[in-house]
């Protein structure tokens, strides 16, 4: 036999949920609620912009070719500007730092370490706008096979780039989305 539920185990509490999460993300909206990080739409713009403005210049070696490929591709996706405003320039340093030793003094284990000292430059002035730096730290396993041994190292430096390129995407972002950028070229 059939009856409703007093305590409201059933179904219908179930599907109020969604329609209780619909309705006060609404109230949310009406109330002019917006994230404290998420610049307003005009600073978004330009902040893009201005990342496509931004050239970057050639880093040293072949693990610097490599971020600069990654940082086209996140800066420049439709290639390097013909009038660059900003000039991005990059030091890159890496190290490995072997742990996990055993009594035979070997290795087991691995950190890469990749250091990035960045900074934009005004395109017209040469002028230092901004600078920062950001590091990235990979593990990886040492093993017996030295083949696989330097499989894991390039996954660990391949992990360790996207790492630097996204986090310089970023700072640089935060920085062109400020008010007080927004008086530079």
């Amino acid at each position: 036999m059939w009856w409703p539920d007093p305590l409201g185990r059933g179904g219908t509490r179930r599907r109020a949920r969604p329609a209780l999460a619909a309705a006060l993300l609404l109230a949310l909206a009406g109330c002019g609620f917006r994230p404290l990080n998420l610049p307003p739409e005009s600073a978004r713009v330009a902040g893009s912009d201005r990342l496509a403005a931004t050239q970057i210049r050639p880093i040293e070696g072949r693990v610097g070719q490599r971020l600069h490929n990654l940082l086209r591709d996140r800066l420049n996706p439709s290639g390097q500007p013909a009038r660059p405003a900003y000039l991005l320039e990059i030091r890159l340093r890496k190290s490995i730092r072997e742990q996990a030793i055993q009594t035979d003094e070997t290795a087991t284990r691995a950190n890469l370490i990749l250091q990035a000292r960045y900074l934009v430059r005004d395109a017209a002035t040469r002028a230092v706008l901004f600078q920062g730096e950001t590091v990235s730290v990979n593990g990886y396993n040492i093993l017996t096979n030295l083949y696989a041994t330097k499989t894991a190292e390039d996954g660990a430096l391949r992990r360790g780039l996207r790492d630097l390129a996204d986090n310089i995407r970023l700072r640089l972002s935060a920085h062109f989305a400020e008010p007080q950028s927004a008086a530079t070229p």
